[in-house]
């Protein structure tokens, strides 16, 4: 059993769900694991044990694709209609917002993040983008092709765009409610049926967004859960042969590993992988706006952002203004246990997570970087790093050459704005980018040139579910999210007909 949670604050129905054993969701029922096998999982304030999960291995991830390919090949799924299935799909969202404050505490507890964010980000993103593609189940066509080289009326040629088939999909413990709804939402409505894995390090919200399916009232085997390790649960899912397509979120060196797998049988792939983002600020930019702009941008979820503006170049007229700005946010903000209703910075995920950021921080103080805040970790009891800011860094340096993924920026001046474009491209990542001036031309001339798949202009971390995203280069296959995604979860099938 699980180390019982203390905080007072603490929903009672989130308290009964983390001190039970938690099964996975497999043919439509809550299942232990082959094996037997549990692992726990902590809460990153202070390193204890919160909940037991039950441990995936390959023998669960076959009974979970065997009940997602019935579904799919013969179940109910196969002969819902698209009205029926985005009514579902709605309902789930509904579920979900109705039980906000359970999803929000659950991502606090099992992330770390602050509970505040959680109720106004999380779990309200999670429940519009449901929503949204609940509305895309019925609005997924093909085309009627006029053919070119016969005569006239000869042919009746069209297109049907239908569901890729079983999907395995592999969520990152970053966002974890958001990234199950993200991958969720769109093979839902393409009428795909699906395994998700959750990350060993946050599988709670997903389990019990398993509950909700089943309230919903999905059919059995459209939506299994499979909490497990990468090693061992996700490498079996990236590899079996009786999966169409793999949807991964995570590190580049993984995403490897699945393309990898995924070559047994060239099931398709979508990654969305690691950023090293470029965040530019020009001189003539609203400094005001620009300074918490760009703080927000590398310190939102603690750093823990693949798409956070990690690289600030500064126009060298306003370095110094902007990089003190920045440096008085970061030492304003409030790095608390998630639940303290002060937290505006909750800790980092895990144990493994705090030495991986703190290895980068001391490697590029010994390179000769300079902390003009922060630059080491806060306290001795839970995973909790101070917000830093860096200079003196060069593009040698691990700390500006590659992803860190916590709340690190290092800030370089520049001189010349026409040098800026080759530099914030310089990288084997191209997942976003910002740009703040007030100059119109300038900033869209600086967004078609630069390497990434998002640009924000006066903004930054700005998503919608209507709103495409994904990676240039290293940062990944396909995008998530718009109607861009439903092409990763449909084929499309070409049909002629002689008249």
């Amino acid at each position: 059993m699980a180390t019982a949670v203390s905080l007072p604050s603490i929903n009672s129905t989130v308290s009964k769900f983390v001190a039970q054993t938690r099964k996975m969701l497999i043919d439509g029922k809550w299942v232990e694991a082959a094996s037997g096998k549990t692992f726990a999982t902590f809460n990153p304030a202070t390193g204890d044990v919160l909940a037991n999960v039950a441990e995936g291995d390959r023998e669960d991830i076959n009974r979970a694709v065997s009940a997602a390919r019935a579904a799919f090949e013969t179940g109910a799924w196969s002969r819902m209609s698209p009205a029926v299935r985005g009514k579902l799909i709605w309902k789930l969202g509904d579920l979900i917002d109705k039980h906000l404050e359970e999803f929000a505490q659950l991502e606090s507890l099992d992330n770390g993040k602050p509970l505040k964010i959680a109720r106004i980000a999380d779990v309200p993103l999670s429940v519009e983008h449901f929503h949204y593609y609940a509305g895309w189940a019925t609005k997924i066509e093909g085309n009627t092709i006029p053919l070119t080289t016969v005569e006239p009326l000869k042919y009746l040629a069209y297109t049907l765009r239908e569901p890729v088939g079983v999907v395995g999909q592999i969520i990152p413990w970053n966002f974890p409610l958001l990234m199950a709804a993200w991958k969720l939402g769109p093979a839902l409505a393409a009428g795909c049926t699906v395994v998700l894995k959750p990350a060993e390090q946050t599988p709670l919200s997903a389990l019990r967004l398993g509950e909700l399916i089943q309230e919903a009232g999905f059919p059995a085997g459209v939506v299994n859960i499979v909490p497990g390790f990468g090693e061992t649960a996700g490498a079996a899912l990236a590899a079996h042969w009786d999966v169409d397509k793999v949807a991964f979120t995570g590190s580049n060196e993984v995403g490897r590993l699945i393309v990898q797998a995924a070559a047994g049988n060239l099931k398709k792939v979508s990654l969305e992988l690691g950023g090293k983002s470029p965040n530019v600020i020009l001189d003539d930019a609203d400094i005001d706006a620009a300074i918490p702009g760009a703080a927000s941008a590398i310190f939102f979820n603690h750093g823990q952002c693949c798409c956070a503006g990690s690289r600030l170049y500064v126009e060298e007229k306003v370095f110094d203004q902007v990089v003190d700005g920045i440096v008085r946010q970061a030492e304003s903000i409030r790095v608390k246990p998630g639940f303290d209703p002060e937290s505006e910075m909750g800790p980092l995920v895990s144990e493994e997570q705090l030495n991986r950021v703190c290895g980068y921080l001391e490697s590029g103080i010994r390179e000769g970087a300079k902390p003009l805040v922060g630059g080491s970790r806060l306290g001795e009891k839970g995973y909790f790093v101070k917000p830093t800011v860096l200079v003196n860094t060069n593009s040698k340096m691990k700390v500006e050459r590659e992803e860190i993924f916590g709340p690190v920026v290092a800030a370089i001046p520049f001189t010349d704005p026409g040098e800026i474009v080759p530099r914030a491209n310089d990288s084997v990542y191209g997942l976003a980018a910002g740009v703040w001036t007030r100059d119109i031309k300038k900033a869209h001339l600086l967004a078609s040139k630069l390497r990434a798949g998002t640009v924000w202009i006066n903004c930054y971390n700005v998503f919608d579910a209507a709103l495409p995203f994904g990676g240039y280069k290293q940062s990944g296959w396909g995008r998530e999210m718009g109607h861009e995604v439903l092409e990763q979860y449909t084929e499309v099938k070409s049909v002629c007909a002689a008249l």
